[in-house]
């Protein structure tokens, strides 16, 4: 009876200890095996093909809100409309002249025609995003209304437009929100800063030109998760411009 015990003493042990050594393995594991970042492809008619990693651990909300878009169609067909030699080609807008905007209809079927926004990713705004914008680094467009003493406003204001740089551009990191960059196909970048633009006019207050003779077009974009599911983004109503431009001159008038 007494063996019988130790007998029965001796497999609790080795079970107690099988059942921590498959924990500690899953643990092991879990801890060593690298998630695979998801890979943005763009096709750009008569300019080819290019692959981007993205990084969520950089800007989760922004990779989020692009690979819904993307996967989604939004992009397919529209163009990069603005261009400017030597620093980037921004797309991604409706309109296809930069005054287009994104509803929450595009992220889901249920969606409405509300317009939305989403925060900004980068160290200005108050996120750890320590991505560089050196050449190939996709990076969210945005308004800028800091002359006006509203910079919060504008670091708020991403929606679908984006941009690719074409070489470093030091003066946008955190300020920006960077959230990949160009794994294959920098040769489509070097073909995209070769754009032809339109003159500017006599007198212009432009500094360089950014509209293209021929604004190329997005044949599609698309995103391997590789099994990772992304839930829908953070999303932020839009300022209002018009409306805080029309009470400021209405105190204006009021204080006259």
């Amino acid at each position: 009876m007494e063996i019988f015990k130790k007998v029965i003493l001796v497999i609790l042990i080795l079970a107690v200890l099988v059942g921590i050594g498959f924990a500690c393995y899953g643990i092991y594991q879990h801890q060593t095996t690298k998630v695979q970042n998801p890979v943005a492809t763009i096709e750009i008619e008569d300019y080819g093909t290019m692959k981007l990693e993205l990084y969520p651990e950089q800007a989760p909300n922004t990779v989020a809100n692009f690979i819904t878009l993307a996967n989604r169609g939004y992009y397919d067909g529209l163009t990069f409309h603005r261009i400017i030699e030597g620093f980037m080609a921004q797309g991604g807008d409706v309109n296809g002249d930069g005054t287009g905007s994104v509803t929450l209809k595009d992220l889901k079927d249920d969606g409405t025609d509300d317009e939305y926004c989403i925060p900004g990713e980068f160290l200005a705004n108050g996120y750890r995003n320590t991505l560089k914008h050196e050449k190939g680094t996709i990076s969210m467009a945005r308004l800028d209304y800091s002359s006006l003493g509203l910079a919060e406003e504008g670091y708020n204001s991403a929606g679908a437009q984006f941009f690719i740089t074409f070489d470093e551009v030091t003066t946008l990191d955190g300020n920006y929100a960077a959230f990949g960059r160009v794994i294959e196909g920098m040769e489509v970048v070097d073909k995209l800063n070769e754009t032809e633009l339109v003159p500017l006019e006599e007198g212009s207050s432009e500094s360089a030109p950014s509209e293209p003779v021929n604004p190329p077009v997005i044949k599609s974009i698309r995103v391997e998760t590789y099994g990772v599911e992304y839930s829908l983004p953070t999303t932020l109503e839009p300022f209002d411009y018009l409306n805080w431009l029309t009470s400021q001159q209405s105190t204006t008038t009021t204080g006259n």
